[in-house]
């Protein structure tokens, strides 16, 4: 049986202990040393990265939300199984997918994107580029598109032929857990604090549903931002549309009131001010645990630079979480929707 850490202990004690629990009873995925390299595709589909940045060019061009579409795709892609492309995945009379479980339903979007882009790629390129891969690099040119850091991609991931319904609730970090759980879900993918940190600062962009912000507002929010005319104004608007209840719940309102459509790290100046949406992100600056957070949290609102280095960084490494069973049993899928027949 699991023990709950002490309030009293240190957070180093507490991040030991989350870590030794980790190992305990888990296989910790690595995000470290998978079997990819940055020209994979050098000889086979020498412009995959070209047509797949033309494709989200044209996206988010269209509309500046996709970015946040694809990015979120690929959180989600790569915290269930590994970065797979299980995410993308259909269900079918014979299987489930992932699409449909309740942290998914009515949030996930952008799956008509990758289709055009995949269609892109197959016919300058037939069966070579996987899914996961066109995913992991669209990602990546989302978050230029709308201002945010570049980095390189390595590719060599293999499409899955299995998807987890239920690693999805277990893995993916909730809107309204608390600090301890969203550290023990990043540790179990062999993500640091500074990487969940740092990958925090996706909701830069995006939007969140009421659903999934109405225990915030409701609950501290008013005590976490103390109140400025700026945020009484913005929480008048939020419980507007959000009702306590009696419904709402599928209204969506921005994660970063202040520059929703634009990558920069404006996220931890909300933090900063107690007036995070989500309580999991507030959390990072408010909760009394947070000493090493808290830290981190300040210093990417002091310095966009780090936040866009370390953003980077730890980018890399969740999508160097593999899934090992796709080098045995793995495809490049023709669709993205279905495994190959």
């Amino acid at each position: 049986m699991k023990t709950r850490p002490s309030t009293c202990m240190s957070f180093r004690s507490i991040l030991n202990h989350l870590l030794l629990m980790s190992f305990c009873h888990f296989t910790i995925l690595h995000a470290t040393d998978p079997p990819l390299s940055m020209e994979y595709y050098k000889t086979t589909c020498p412009n995959a990265e070209a047509i797949i940045r033309k494709e989200m060019e044209c996206a988010v061009l269209t509309e500046p939300r996709n970015a946040a579409f694809i990015l979120r795709l690929h959180f989600h892609d790569c915290f269930v199984q590994g970065c797979d492309g299980s995410v993308l995945l259909e269900d079918t009379v014979t299987f489930q997918g992932e699409k449909n479980a309740p942290t998914n339903l009515k949030s996930l979007k952008g799956f008509d994107i990758i289709d055009r882009i995949k269609e892109k790629l197959e016919s300058e390129c037939p069966e070579t580029v996987s899914c996961a891969d066109a995913l992991a690099i669209a990602a990546r040119d989302a978050t230029v598109l709308v201002g945010g850091p570049y980095w390189d991609v390595p590719v060599g991931r293999k499409d899955s032929k299995t998807a987890s319904f239920a690693e999805v609730e277990t893995n993916i970090p909730g809107a309204n857990i608390g600090l301890l759980s969203i550290i023990a879900k990043f540790i179990y993918q062999g993500l640091s604090v500074t990487d969940m940190v740092a990958l925090s600062g996706v909701h830069t962009i995006g939007m969140a549903r009421c659903t999934n912000y109405r225990g915030r507002i409701y609950g501290d929010y008013q005590i976490t931002s103390l109140m400025n005319p700026i945020a009484e104004s913005n929480l008048k608007n939020l419980k507007s549309t959000c009702p306590e209840v009696g419904g709402g719940d599928n209204h969506v309102t921005a994660l970063d009131y202040v520059s929703p459509n634009l990558f920069d790290n404006s996220y931890y100046h909300l933090l900063l001010r107690g007036e995070g949406l989500l309580n999991s992100d507030q959390e990072l600056y408010s909760s009394v645990l947070g000493v090493e957070t808290r830290k981190l949290v300040m210093k990417y609102a002091l310095d966009p630079i780090a936040f866009f280095e370390q953003f980077s960084e730890s980018m890399v490494k969740m999508g160097n979480i593999t899934n090992h069973e796709t080098y045995i049993d793995g495809e490049v899928r023709k669709n993205c929707r279905f495994i190959n027949e």
